[in-house]
């Protein structure tokens, strides 16, 4: 399935049992796009004990995620098509914390996926990122090749770095993603934003997420670059944005309660078998 060209292999492990050793391998071999299928990486949907639903992520490096706006999108869809839930509205857990969602239906096929990604973490000791701890990261300078870079943290449940950029086609995306990825200062590494910003309701936002490199979408990043704007004035709270990634749009809000909400569509592509 894929969620604005952001792919994943995924699992119902409602029909399938894997065993947990053989996951980070299988998220290698299935992502290769020369020996396997191909994608952003491998998701895994579980019965949960806390949840309606359980919602695992491994990386296309094999590494695993704590979590994963579009592959929210998917999990939910696929979750209602295929009646492991009865309500439009229920709850996903994932590694970071459990997130509602809700689907929009047409003649039993789900159109689009609004999704509570919850309140973002801005504490710098919880991101995390290393230094002295402070509630807020905000337009800190980050020498990372470039003097003038200044860096905003979020965290969506996983690690995000954001830069604001004049030109979002002379982001250095290729040259500086994965060298803030890897950065010293990020003990888990971080998914790294290059974020213009066109209106207060308007953003251009391109992705390094790590441990799959450039992709063509990223919901968390785009929930993490819209809260990183409020915070640094470039819009507001309450006010939905459109964001535009290689992938398409998307829409975010961040809301008075604290809550970031997510909405647009997911798409499946194959169904199928693969011979691990």
């Amino acid at each position: 399935m894929h969620a604005l060209g952001n792919n994943y292999i995924y699992v119902n492990l409602f029909d399938v049992d894997l065993e947990e050793v053989v996951l980070p391998d299988l998220a290698k071999k299935v992502s290769d796009i020369n020996t396997g299928v191909g994608a952003d990486g491998l998701i895994l949907i579980h019965p949960s004990d806390v949840a309606d639903i359980r919602m695992q992520i491994f990386n296309k490096d094999g590494s695993e995620a704590k979590n994963c706006g579009n592959g929210l999108r998917c999990v939910a869809k696929f979750a209602f098509e295929n009646y492991l839930v009865s309500t439009k509205r229920f709850r996903i857990e994932t590694y970071a914390n459990i997130i509602e969602a809700e689907v929009s239906v047409d003649s039993g096929v789900v159109h689009s996926v609004t999704v509570n990604m919850g309140e973002p973490i801005l504490r710098r000791s919880l991101i995390p990122m290393t230094g002295k701890d402070i509630s807020e990261v905000i337009s800190e300078p980050f020498d990372a090749g470039r003097s003038a870079m200044k860096l905003t943290a979020v965290s969506m449940g996983n690690p995000h770095g954001v830069f604001f950029v004049d030109d979002i086609e002379k982001a250095p995306l290729y040259e500086l993603g994965p060298v803030i990825e890897t950065d010293e200062r990020f003990p888990d590494r971080v998914n790294v934003e290059f974020v213009e910003v066109v209106s207060g309701g308007e953003f251009n936002i391109r992705v390094w997420e790590r441990g799959s490199g450039v992709t063509r979408a990223c919901g968390t990043g785009a929930c993490a670059s819209v809260v990183a704007a409020v915070l640094n004035g470039k819009s507001q709270k309450d006010r939905p944005v459109m964001v535009h990634l290689n992938g398409g749009d998307l829409t975010v809000k961040w809301s008075a309660d604290g809550s970031v909400w997510m909405t647009d569509e997911a798409e499946v592509i194959a169904d199928g078998e693969f011979y691990y």
